[in-house]
């Protein structure tokens, strides 16, 4: 395609390139500012980077760094969550977490980290000693020698928040492309011309949250790069929903300096995950499970909860973070037109929407407000609140493992941001992710979805 070919027509004032989590957070907030926005990602669907696996937990961030970047924007993201979830259709799930030692040298730690979470505000966590630990996780293995409470750890849809997010963005004006990789950019008068695999966008202010990819997006564009990207993996192991019932709080290790460690919690689809690893790679790409890694977790998993030896495992997957050299996040505004947002770990959903604000402050844009902005709702996708199927005239149920219905599945491939493949079509309707993993609603979820994806099902299947 010629680069004189506008992607997107006039000119916008931000482009925000990258559709994770932070950078849906990024369009709305920017979009609710009273800007005009474009979000550009190189994949077909959103959410198909870093963003695609995580743990689903919506941190307080009482373990953060004191001081750090990270803990303000975990903090205040945690804070305007629980504000606007309702309006959105967004569930939160309270479960409070324990922090579990397992050893004399964790233990030993445990004051230095609730010490730790008070200079953060999170002022309510509670000792336990093992009495009172076992009274609250019954089901704990028996190496498990003391613990504290963080009662405001909860659980969310990992998925819909940040569909939601940039939902409420294109609601208020905001523009998306996908497929279209960022190629070059050059200077204009007063902003940027991207160039992209689709065309070019005429921009003001660009704003990189490219993810896995930031550091050389980074070198592409302003010719320097202030971090490196060291891919983080983590594996997880997915228990069938009886499993769920083995622990009603999230179960956290003493974090180290590399990891938060191996979590144990409920999910918000009703299953039990045990994860992540931490593997660093250089692939920005695949994120390969290994069977040996699995095997070790699952019995990490069996060691802190006995009972999981009784349980299913019905899925497996592995995710990457943007990891850098450096603790903190990485976000930059190199001048009035270009700012950096790199380096956001395992704690960017529950820091998308105060990375968000913080941006927000960074570009000093003058802009103007919607007086009365657009609130949208959200399918709820999440096993605690009703779901599609309760309700009459849904058009039967497609994956019955999940429960999703045909009305779900049409209004994924129909809707504002109509999914452009399976893998998103998961992430909005839970197909294909249950005990089967498939097996049984593959042939009517391809005849469905005929036409609406980048790669047929029938194709990959062949």
């Amino acid at each position: 395609m010629s680069h004189d070919v506008s992607a997107l027509p006039g000119r916008f004032d931000v482009a925000v390139i990258g559709a994770g989590v932070v950078g849906c957070a990024l369009a709305r907030r920017f979009a609710l500012a009273g800007a005009r926005v474009a979000v550009i990602e190189k994949a077909v669907d959103i959410l198909d980077g870093a963003s695609k696996g995580n743990s689903a937990i919506l941190h307080t961030g009482f373990d953060a760094p004191v001081g750090s970047l990270e803990q303000t924007c975990v903090a205040t993201g945690y804070a305007e969550y629980l504000e606007i979830h309702g309006k959105l259709g967004l569930p939160l799930i309270k479960s409070g977490a324990l922090v579990v030692a397992w050893s004399e040298e964790e233990e030993a730690l445990l004051p230095t980290l609730m010490e730790q979470a008070h200079q953060n505000g999170v002022a309510d966590v509670e000792a336990l000693d093992e009495t009172a630990m076992r009274r609250a996780e019954p089901g704990l293995g028996k190496g498990a020698r003391a613990a504290f409470r963080v009662p405001r750890e909860h659980l969310i849809d990992p998925w819909s928040a940040p569909y939601a997010y940039l939902l409420q963005a294109i609601e208020n004006g905001a523009e998306v492309l996908r497929g279209a990789e960022v190629t070059a950019g050059r200077r204009s008068d007063n902003g940027w011309v991207l160039e992209t695999s689709r065309g070019t966008v005429d921009v003001g202010l660009v704003i990189n949250a490219a993810g896995l990819w930031g550091d050389l997006l980074d070198e592409k564009l302003i010719g320097r790069r202030d971090f490196h990207i060291k891919p983080r993996k983590g594996q997880f192991v997915v228990y069938d929903k009886p499993a769920a019932k083995l622990a009603s709080h999230i179960l956290l290790p003493v974090p180290n300096k590399i990891t938060k460690g191996v979590v144990v919690c409920r999910t918000a689809f009703g299953n039990l995950l045990v994860g992540p690893t931490a593997e660093d790679q250089d692939d920005r790409e695949h994120a390969v499970l290994v069977t040996e890694t699995l095997e070790a977790l699952k019995r990490r998993g069996e060691e802190i909860l006995p009972a999981l030896k009784d349980q299913q495992a019905t899925a497996i997957y592995a995710g990457l973070r943007p990891a850098t050299e450096f603790k903190d996040y990485r976000i930059t505004a190199h001048d009035r037109t270009y700012i950096t947002v790199g380096g956001i770990r395992s704690t960017g959903l529950s820091a998308a929407l105060g990375i968000a604000q913080h941006v927000l402050k960074l570009a000093e844009l003058n802009l103007a407000a919607p007086a009365d902005p657009v609130w949208p709702t959200v399918p709820n996708i999440s096993e605690f609140f009703p779901r599609d199927w309760q309700t009459e005239g849904h058009g039967g149920i497609i994956c019955h493992c999940e429960l999703a219905t045909k009305r779900e599945i049409q209004k994924a491939l129909d809707g504002p941001v109509p999914t452009n493949s399976l893998a998103g079509l998961k992430r909005r309707t839970r197909v294909t992710m249950g005990r089967c993993q498939g097996f049984f609603c593959s042939a009517e979820l391809a005849r469905l979805t005929e036409g609406h994806f980048d790669r047929p099902m029938a194709e990959k299947a062949q």
